[in-house]
């Protein structure tokens, strides 16, 4: 019977591609959506997972993300560093400052502030340079592709393409000069700003003079202690706030999600993925069954039962709901793959790939489900019928 379905399936040739182009058209839009808000909220915490070395960020209880900084006085790295558990506190600046390129205009960077001694929190891959050259006089650390892209240098001639930044090149950060020792490869940022690092004081020199500059502490815990335990412990004593790479991660996804549209928007284009897919491929095995309801009735006549027929109707859900879904897959990979170097974020991890399987077994399955109701009323009488 397997057989016969399958010959049944591919008979129609028109129908049969019709429902592939369905599920393959969920699948694609469901899949691209998804993997595009996956990748738009993978840049919103994009600082916290390229600063590899902290387990804890210190910062001021009301922070709702990365970006919402509220600056702490610098004496708070000192009462961190003073609580039991904790193996060094680095200080870390964090803040949009702008910068004056070559030819007049202005362009807001993100410009992170690494303790001078230490360097903690550096960039987590160099391209060109090293991160002591940031000990340089005037010395900061920009990425790549904020270097190729916003920040480049004018063209030379009208036509040209503008010039990317190298090492030894200078800018202006807030009116002051900076030098261009190093570049870097880092997480795209939410709004696509060039990151700069430089060290802390140089930014607390660029930066705007205001009472307060320090914005986070980061802190690495003694071998053996629990991160748990040192987060509440610096809670008491400094009455700040204090959360695992984690925990910050989840805070900052939570605030995007509460308090932007972001969800809404691609939550409606995967929904209409999903209604679309289930319209075309539905119908379309819809009319199929019932050019089909003599085949289905003959087998009936001949002994077939319904659950025999409910098999086929399966067998046959499950052919195009496989190749479509392999093809919205694939279509959507060959997207993430075309467009991995623009601005375009993209992320496909596993888990999105069986939420879009998912969506695809539901759509297969109502679209059964329409024919499989006619198909189980049927009387094997309407073989004799002229």
């Amino acid at each position: 019977m397997r057989s016969v379905a399958l010959k049944m399936l591919m008979g129609d040739r028109a129908k049969y591609f019709g429902i592939i182009l369905g599920v393959t058209f969920a699948s694609l839009l469901i899949t691209q959506q998804s993997a595009i808000f996956a990748g738009l909220m993978t840049r919103t915490y994009g600082a916290i997972t390229d600063t590899g070395l902290a387990d804890v960020w210190v910062m001021d209880p009301k922070v709702q993300f990365i970006d919402d900084i509220k600056p702490l006085q610098d004496t708070a790295v000192l009462r961190v560093r003073g609580i039991e558990g904790v193996a060094w506190a680095m200080p870390l600046y964090k803040g949009l400052l702008k910068a004056r390129l070559a030819n007049g205009t202005f362009q807001t960077c993100n410009v992170l502030g690494l303790d001078d001694a230490t360097l903690i929190g550096g960039p987590p891959e160099m391209t060109e340079g090293t991160l002591e050259d940031l000990r340089r006089a005037d010395g900061v650390i920009v990425d790549a592709a904020g270097a190729a892209g916003k920040l480049a240098k004018p063209p030379s001639t009208p036509d040209g393409k503008p010039v990317p930044l190298h090492v030894g090149d200078a800018l202006e950060l807030n009116d002051h000069r900076a030098i261009v020792v190093g570049l870097c490869r880092v997480s795209r940022t939410f709004q696509s700003q060039p990151v700069v690092y430089t060290t802390y004081s140089r930014a607390t020199l660029f930066a705007p003079r205001e009472r307060k500059l320090l914005s986070f502490v980061l802190v690495k815990a003694k071998p053996g202690q629990s991160i748990a335990e040192l987060c509440d412990r610096i809670r008491i004593s400094t009455g700040l706030a204090a959360y695992t790479k984690a925990q910050f991660t989840q805070l900052t996804i939570q605030y995007f999600m509460k308090y932007t549209g972001i969800p809404i928007n691609f939550g409606i284009a995967v929904m209409l993925g999903f209604l679309v897919g289930t319209a075309i491929a539905g119908q379309t095995f819809y009319n199929f069954t019932l050019e089909n309801l003599r085949l289905f009735g003959t087998l009936k006549a001949m002994g077939a039962t319904n659950g025999v027929l409910l098999r086929m109707i399966l067998l046959q859900a499950i052919v195009v709901g496989s190749i479509g879904y392999g093809l919205g897959i694939g279509g959507a990979s060959l997207f993430g793959y075309v467009f991995r170097n623009t601005e375009v974020a993209f992320r496909l991890p596993w888990q999105l790939l069986v939420f879009t399987a998912a969506s695809v077994t539901l759509i297969c399955l109502v679209s059964a489900a329409i024919s499989i109701r006619r198909v189980m009323r049927l009387e094997p009488a309407i073989v004799f019928k002229t």
